[in-house]
């Protein structure tokens, strides 16, 4: 495009512009992040152009609280790094630059410029049309263009308190609508991991894709195998850890992309004792929703733990079958489902550790008489293991009556304790009995005080 017709595209985009006064709109400098202002003032003072943009005016418009401040401007990152001396650029893909304010970060990056009219070896973009680098800047009217969402192009301007809207993001956010700026298909293919993002948005914000975003992730979905397993794990934990886990986790399933996250937990769910797996997964994931709701921790190699338990059980079964010993079965069925797990998401190895801890105790909790029970309650990983077979007790893959016995036993004093763990007279039996359909569990999972690890 010649450099002429560039300006009077960028023109054109200007004049399209729908400017929200402060009258228009909710946002209030009260609202925002101390530090966040003083990066815009002092941007501004420099004789800078800079805005509030992304999720944290999405989130101030709809009466959220922002979990975090970003910034952009037209101040590349080595400018931006000379203005403030708490500075670190960062990233390759995009550089940005990082303002430290304690703990506090504050991200600002630098509008990104048309590519289309600029492409150079500061744009790389693979066979498939994957941005792999893109440090191509440009102006605030190009850098609309060049985000995901029109609910998170919407820019906050601090000298006059207006909203910038080039995209008809307040109309998408005001009907509670999530769509992608430009072709879906192109948008999706450049980066794949937008998917994802357009699930967890909508899901977080209650509101629906737009059919065009609908049909564009259905065109590429598998794209998103190309994506680093590194980089998919991280994802994984915003989608899973949030408090819409179950949600999630349907909408993942409806497009076809938690089988690409989890295939091996999809493997098993598909198949005919695919039941007892959708139990187990979903019930960990509502868990997870709840202790959220209720300002509750949670783990992710618990939720990891419940995710590949099913999976686990199903090859060690297949194992044991081959001649294989159980405890042996167990130990290869979770080595040959973590090396196929972290092929899609890269699970780091202090998770995947406490996963086979978690999953070690189930044997160990069947135990219940002698000095065991009494060392098992020391370890810094029971609360975990007793968690995980509470979840097991609920949707009928573990005893309820073992599953009491060890809230009762935790809750006892000594010489109780020493009292339930003597054998039996006659000998015979090492745990309670398996009753399973004698009477229905009404203590919810991790009742009690918030001491557990999931």
């Amino acid at each position: 495009m010649a450099k002429h017709d560039a300006e009077l595209v960028d023109e054109t985009v200007a004049e399209q512009v729908r400017v929200y006064s402060r009258s228009e709109h909710t946002i209030s400098r009260a609202q925002i992040s101390e530090n966040a202002l003083k990066v815009l003032y002092r941007l501004q003072k420099e004789g800078h152009e800079a805005y509030l943009v992304g999720g944290c005016v999405r989130d101030l418009l709809l009466g959220r609280e922002p979990k975090d401040f970003d910034v952009a401007t037209d101040a590349n990152p080595d400018e931006i790094k000379r203005i403030f001396r708490n500075c670190r650029i960062i990233g390759r893909r995009f550089r940005l630059a990082h303002v430290h304010f304690g703990r506090d970060v504050i991200e600002v990056a630098t509008f990104r410029g048309d590519g289309n009219k600029q492409l150079n070896d500061l744009q790389v973009l693979d066979r498939e049309g994957r941005l792999l680098r893109d440090n191509i800047y440009g102006t605030v009217e190009e850098d609309v263009w060049r985000r995901d969402f029109t609910v998170n192009a919407l820019y906050y301007r601090l000298k006059d308190f207006a909203v910038l809207d080039y995209v008809g993001g307040m109309a998408d956010l005001n009907s509670g609508t999530l769509k992608l700026i430009g072709d879906p298909e192109t948008r999706l293919r450049e980066d794949p991991v937008r998917m994802l993002r357009a699930v967890r948005f909508a899901v977080k914000l209650g509101f629906i894709l737009d059919v065009e975003c609908q049909k564009g992730i259905h065109s590429v979905v598998d794209q998103l195998s190309s994506i680093p397993s590194a980089r998919l794990y991280d994802e994984t934990l915003k989608l899973f850890m949030s408090g819409y886990a179950l949600q999630t986790f349907e909408m993942l399933s409806h497009y076809g992309l938690f089988k690409i996250l989890f295939p091996s937990t999809e493997k098993n769910l598909i198949s005919k004792s695919g039941d007892a797996a959708r139990k187990l997964v979903t019930r960990a994931l509502q868990n997870s929703d709840d202790r959220i709701a209720e300002g509750k921790t949670v783990t992710a190699y618990f939720l990891f733990a419940a995710l590949l338990w099913e999976p686990v059980q199903s090859r060690a079964k297949t194992l044991m079958a081959q001649g294989v010993g159980e405890y042996m079965a167990q130990q290869d069925a979770a080595n040959e489902i973590i090396a196929k797990q972290v092929k899609s998401t890269a699970l780091p190895r202090h998770i995947t550790m406490a996963m086979r801890e978690v999953w070690s105790f189930q044997s160990k909790l069947d135990v219940c008489v002698g000095s065991k029970p009494s060392r098992l309650i020391t370890h810094p990983r029971f609360r975990a293991g007793y968690d995980f077979l509470l979840l097991r007790a609920e949707t009928g893959s573990a005893s309820p009556e073992l599953a009491e016995w060890w809230g009762k036993y935790q809750s006892a004093d000594e010489t109780e304790q020493r009292a339930m763990t003597q054998p039996p007279r006659n000998g015979s039996a090492t745990k309670p009995k398996r009753k399973y359909n004698k009477r229905k569990r009404t203590t919810p999972i991790n009742s009690g005080t918030d001491t557990s690890e999931q």
